[in-house]
């Protein structure tokens, strides 16, 4: 199928088998999937309703609506309220018509194949590349080089800005409080965090993977920065901090 727009709604095929899970139970299982933009960052999954056990969802009564795609009859999933939306002929956009929507959060586990994925789907457009560097990036906060190094891994990842991850050895450690925050990615894992001085602004500056994803082992337990809030200097030039969404 080719690729259909309406408003800021894309929407795409995808070859892969998608499963979801709820209390142990494959809830859906396609081989059938539409990837669906709702926002610009990273599609989401929809079931054709032949391929979900309907008998695990519950009608509310209720209906949701969006501008782009219509109204949508809301149930429960295996007691997780809300869970689901399923879209019927009515729906503006023909494609997801006869579609479920799952909540990604309110289900359990996520499988592309046999892959398990977290936090949202993968968007076939991202690609991460980790390219081995012998430019000198010197990274300072407030003034103090907390980063020199030599030997930096450069992560590419499809819309946002170049990262790069250090040598434990080229960092300050002394300067390194270890936080509570722990994030997800679909493409590199589970990242622990670290805070710089005591000021708020320092809060979550570095992070890491230490058991990264198979396709992003190459930064396995190096240290990254948010260039958003740190001054980075590249062959001793100071960079311009990056405009993201983390800024």
């Amino acid at each position: 199928m080719e690729p259909t727009k309406r408003g800021r709604v894309r929407v795409e095929t995808t070859a892969r088998r998608v499963r979801v899970y709820a209390e142990g139970r494959a809830v859906a299982d396609t081989t059938r999937a539409l990837l669906v933009w709702e926002g610009p960052y990273y599609p989401t999954y929809y079931f054709p309703l032949d391929d979900v056990r309907v008998e695990e969802l519950k009608a509310t009564g209720q209906k949701r609506h969006s501008p782009s795609r219509g109204d949508a009859e809301v149930h429960d999933v295996a007691g997780r309220p809300g869970a689901a939306l399923v879209y019927g002929d009515d729906a503006p956009l023909e494609e997801i018509r006869g579609h479920v929507r799952f909540d990604w959060d309110a289900m359990d586990n996520w499988f592309e194949e046999d892959e398990e994925v977290v936090v949202h789907a993968r968007d076939p457009y991202t690609r991460v590349d980790i390219l081995a560097s012998s430019r000198h990036v010197r990274v300072e906060v407030d003034g103090v080089t907390v980063a020199d190094s030599r030997n930096p891994r450069m992560l590419f990842e499809t819309g946002l800005p170049p990262r790069y991850y250090l040598p434990k050895t080229d960092v300050r450690l002394d300067l390194l409080r270890p936080s509570d925050t722990v994030t997800h990615c679909p493409y590199k894992g589970t990242a622990v965090y670290w805070s710089v001085g005591d000021d708020e602004s320092g809060k979550d500056l570095v992070w890491s993977y230490p058991m990264p994803l198979p396709e992003s082992q190459k930064i396995a337990g190096l240290v990254a920065f948010y260039d958003e809030k740190v001054d980075v200097y590249v062959d001793g030039v100071l960079q311009d901090r990056p405009k993201s969404k983390f800024a």
